[in-house]
C-alpha cells in the first residue's frame, strides 16, 4: 500500500481493521504524524508488535493517549525503550496500572526523569520492585515526593542503597515513617548524612523503634 502516506485523515479513519493490520511496516513508517494520531482506538487494537515496533520516535509521541491506554501488555511490551522515552508525559499519565507494571525492566530504564516524575501515585504503587529495582539514580531522582510517600513498604525494600542514598533531602523526608522504618542496615549505609539531619522526629522514632 504505497499511496498510504497520501491518504488524507478522514481516508486513514475509514481503513477497515483488516487493512490496517495488513500494513507493512514500511507502511506504518511513512505515515505523518497527523495521520498516525487520527487512526481510531479500534484500529490501534489491531496493530501488531511487529507494526508498533515499526514507528519511529517522533511517531510514538503523535499517538492519542486514548489510544495508548488501549494497547495490550503484549503490543506495549513490543515497543523498543527509545520508543517508550519518547512518549510525552501526558501520554505516560494515560498509561493504565496493568500496562506499567508488565513493561519489561529494559523499558523501564528507558524512561526518562521527567517521564517518571509524570506518574501519578497509583501509576507509581503498580510498579513492581524488580522495576523499581532497575531504575538508574537520575531516575528515582525524577520522582515527585507524594509518589515516594505513596510506595509501599514492599516497594521501599525494593530500593538498593545507592537509590536512596541519590534521593534529595526532600524526597527522603517525604517518606512514610513505617517506610524509613523497614529499611534494613545495608539501605541504611546508603543514605548521606544530609539526608540523616532532614529525617523528621516521627521518622526518626521509627528507626530508634525498629
Amino acid at each position: 500500500m504505497a499511496v498510504i502516506g497520501s491518504l488524507t485523515t478522514t481516508q486513514i479513519q475509514g481503513l477497515s481493521t483488516t487493512a490496517v493490520a495488513a500494513l507493512k511496516t514500511s507502511d506504518i513508517r511513512s505515515l505523518a504524524a497527523t495521520q498516525l494520531a487520527a487512526l481510531t482506538t479500534t484500529q490501534i487494537g489491531v496493530l501488531s508488535t511487529t507494526q508498533l515496533a515499526a514507528l519511529q520516535t517522533s511517531q510514538v509521541a503523535a499517538l492519542e493517549s486514548t489510544d495508548l491506554a488501549v494497547l495490550s501488555t503484549s503490543q506495549l511490551r513490543g515497543l523498543a525503550s527509545t520508543q517508550l522515552a519518547a512518549l510525552t508525559t501526558t501520554q505516560v499519565g494515560a498509561l493504565t496500572t496493568t500496562q506499567l507494571r508488565n513493561l519489561s525492566a529494559t523499558q523501564v530504564k528507558g524512561l526518562t526523569s521527567t517521564q517518571i516524575g509524570a506518574l501519578d501515585t497509583t501509576q507509581a504503587q503498580s510498579l513492581t520492585t524488580t522495576q523499581l529495582n532497575a531504575l538508574s539514580t537520575s531516575q528515582v531522582r525524577g520522582f515527585e515526593t507524594t509518589d515516594l510517600a505513596a510506595l509501599t513498604t514492599t516497594q521501599i525494600l525494593g530500593l538498593s542503597s545507592a537509590q536512596l542514598g541519590a534521593l534529595t533531602t526532600t524526597q527522603f523526608a517525604a517518606l512514610e515513617s513505617t517506610d524509613v522504618g523497614v529499611l534494613t542496615v545495608t539501605q541504611l549505609k546508603g543514605l548521606t548524612s544530609t539526608q540523616m539531619a532532614a529525617l523528621t522526629t516521627t521518622q526518626v522514632g521509627a528507626l530508634t523503634t525498629t
